[in-house]
């Protein structure tokens, strides 16, 4: 299965724009995104090229290929734009031999994990920091921001290939970070 992560888009039309190509490009069955998708909150800058309507307009003819979690920035009214559900806290993606465990990261996160299992991957956004590594024996991703990075870090998504997940950036799409999961 290959699946492509992007968080934190906070209303940025050219990140949604770049994001919806390299997803066309990568043969990857489905778009994950992991919430902040319409709005900007309070303690961040306005993005580059905020347009919270049009990145839902550029978003919907991919609902059927979305699967969506709710952020801390999302609200009901942005769920009045979308043609894909974005109100659900957590979602869970079952692979061969692990799950993922999918949620922007304001609820459940690395200092308050759900009950996961070994091998499982907590998938989370929120920070804004890009992060692929195992800890203890529970794997942690997280694709950093597609248009609000933090940390130093350029804007970056994640894509789960086979069975190594990758933080790759958006522009120059150098890798980041990489683990493997249950190798």
């Amino acid at each position: 299965m290959k699946l492509m992560f992007a968080s934190d888009i906070h209303g940025s039309l050219p990140a949604t724009e770049r994001v919806l190509s390299l997803f066309s490009q990568s043969g990857a069955q489905w778009l994950v995104i992991l919430g902040d998708v319409l709005n900007h909150g309070p303690r961040n800058a306005l993005p580059e090229g905020y347009a919270p309507a049009q990145v839902a307009d550029k978003l919907n003819p991919f609902a059927s290929r979305i699967i969506a979690v709710r952020g801390n920035c999302d609200s009901e009214v942005d769920q009045m734009l979308l043609h894909f559900p974005i109100t659900a806290p957590w979602q869970q993606v079952l692979l061969e031999n692990s799950r993922l465990f999918l949620t922007h990261g304001h609820l459940f996160s690395p200092d308050n994990l759900p009950a996961l299992a070994a091998g499982d991957v907590l998938v989370y956004g929120h920070t804004h920091i890009p992060v692929a590594e195992k800890r203890g024996e529970i794997y942690h991703f997280n694709p950093g921001s597609v248009s609000i990075p933090k940390g130093g870090y350029p804007a970056s998504y994640g894509l789960l290939d086979g069975n190594t997940l990758s933080v790759i950036a958006l522009n120059d799409q150098q890798v980041i970070a990489q683990v493997a999961i249950n190798p």
